[in-house]
């Protein structure tokens, strides 16, 4: 070979190995570029009209793994191990987590009193277009739950597309980004845990929305609940959930109650037609909720719900999400809304989260005491699961948190508490030391042969039982203790 054509020789593969070089070097500026290098990385890297993003909204966050009771690094799990079998299931599939996408996602941290504190990386300018916004936020969701190592999402239709000018507009904008989250599911696990319509904040709702005085405000809900369920159907969704926050009244003065709970029956009924009719396998929930925003909503509480449901002859169609928040501002505990919805044989879904005792509303903070979520997780081990349902974390960080590190903060904390719940009370199950004090507190109710059996399987009534009462010893003397202080003992002997 002459020395021109060496050299010649090695001028090619010189350019070969720098073409090569740069487009690794190309390839991995994609992988690392980082959501706050803002105008480069966004005209690089980001495809308005399809919502591709090739960044990270959160690089400096590694996957977080189970590290025991003993860790002291705050993105690890210390009693959440997914894999962990606990009363011969695992613990993910007892604990099916839920990213709240409204809160964790949207939500700009204010309130009545101040504005947004939140400037999330995946939002972009304020002014930009928001079905960019969108379609960007989708993909913040989608890496933090595999960071975070949940497989559930939950979301409002308005919430992961812009409202657009006219009905119209607003499904459009529903089905592009609905195909940017299928992109993202491919290759995953990842699925809506449930999707749902928001009625509640539009000025159109603003007298309800199943249940407004106005007629085309009906219809324009049913449509809009009519495309978000085609739409959870096509993500893959396993419930479809009805939150009623202004289906209620400020004051009876001006309304119609019987026509209003009449109607929002009506719509329930339309909603269970519908679901048949799309072949939608998922099961559709109500979700109570006492007050707020509404001085009084229908859906009151567990048990004026199920009072609902079996009134309009729906019970087979629906099931409760039950949202400890809410359970507390009906003045009931959380464990209480459970097993009501539970021995009505309607728990559906848990939207996991808790107030602060010393302020009157909704404060959506994450549940982290481990003897609410004790209690919690005992009503869900007691009716073997959830089925189609899930643990969502209807809750958000507080205004004064601003880092997407917080984000992380408060998921962890959140599924550790369910997760050490869990632990509590399938021990306190195993022990059987509460079952044990409660089957002798009824065991006049058991016992074979006697009184109690006779009254439960229909075979006496007023004239036998007057006999009985005649003929038996007063039983002010035998009635037994409570020993609630007993009870109490077990429990606090069941937190770890």
């Amino acid at each position: 070979m002459s020395r021109f054509a060496l050299m010649a020789l090695l001028l090619v593969l010189t350019a070969v190995v720098c073409s090569a070089a740069d487009a690794h070097k190309q390839k991995s500026t994609l992988k690392q570029c980082s959501a706050d290098s803002k105008g480069a990385c966004k005209e690089k890297d980001f495809t308005p009209e399809k919502g591709e993003w090739y960044g990270e909204f959160f690089p400096d966050i590694p996957k977080i793994k189970y590290e025991g009771p003993n860790s002291t690094n705050p993105l690890s799990f210390r009693y959440y191990n997914a894999d962990e079998k606990i009363l011969g299931k695992t613990m993910k599939e007892w604990l099916k987590f839920s990213v709240a996408y409204w809160h964790t996602f949207r939500a700009a941290g204010g309130d009545p009193f101040g504005s947004g504190t939140k400037n999330w990386p995946w939002w972009g300018a304020q002014e930009a277009d928001q079905l960019q916004a969108a379609f960007r936020t989708m993909h913040a969701n989608f890496e933090f739950m595999s960071k975070l190592g949940v497989d559930r999402w939950c979301f409002h239709d308005r919430d992961i597309a812009p409202e657009g000018s006219d009905l119209a507009e607003s499904n459009k904008y529903l089905d592009l980004v609905a195909e940017v989250a299928l992109e993202l599911q491919k290759g995953t696990n990842i699925k809506p845990l449930w999707g749902t319509a928001q009625l509640f904040m539009h000025p159109r709702y603003m007298h309800g929305a199943a249940t407004s005085p106005n007629v085309t405000v009906f219809a324009y809900a049913a449509a809009q609940v009519k495309k978000a369920m085609e739409i959870t159907q096509l993500l893959g969704g396993e419930n479809y959930v009805f939150w009623g926050g202004r289906e209620g009244y400020q004051t009876l003065l001006n309304t119609d109650m019987g026509l209003e709970l009449d109607n929002l029956a009506r719509f329930m009924k339309m909603a269970a037609a519908y679901k048949k009719k799309i072949d939608f396998g998922g099961t559709l929930l109500l979700e109570p909720k006492p007050q707020e925003p509404t001085k009084h909503q229908y859906d009151w509480d567990a048990a004026t719900t199920t009072s609902f449901l079996r009134k309009y002859d729906l019970l087979d169609d629906f099931k409760l999400n039950v949202e400890c928040n809410h359970a507390t501002l009906a003045g009931h505990t959380c464990e209480h809304e459970l097993e009501t919805a539970r021995i009505n044989g309607v728990l559906g879904n848990i939207d996991a989260n808790t107030g602060d005792p010393q302020i009157g509303w909704d404060t959506d903070q994450f549940m982290t005491d481990p003897r609410e979520s004790t209690l919690v997780m005992g009503v869900i081990i007691k009716n073997g699961g959830l089925g189609t349902g899930g643990i969502n974390f209807d809750a958000k960080i507080r205004r004064e948190s601003t880092t997407i590190h917080d984000l992380f903060y408060a998921h962890i904390s959140g599924m550790d508490a369910m997760a050490r719940g869990l632990r509590n009370a399938a021990a306190l199950r195993e022990a059987g030391l509460l079952d044990a004090l409660v089957a002798e507190r009824y065991a006049s109710w058991t016992a074979k042969g006697g009184l109690g059996q006779k009254i439960i399987k229909g075979k006496v009534g007023f004239e036998e039982l007057e006999e009985y009462a005649l003929t038996h010893p007063d039983p002010a003397e035998s009635i037994g203790s409570g020993r609630q202080e007993l009870a109490e003992i077990y429990l606090d002997m069941g937190l770890k």
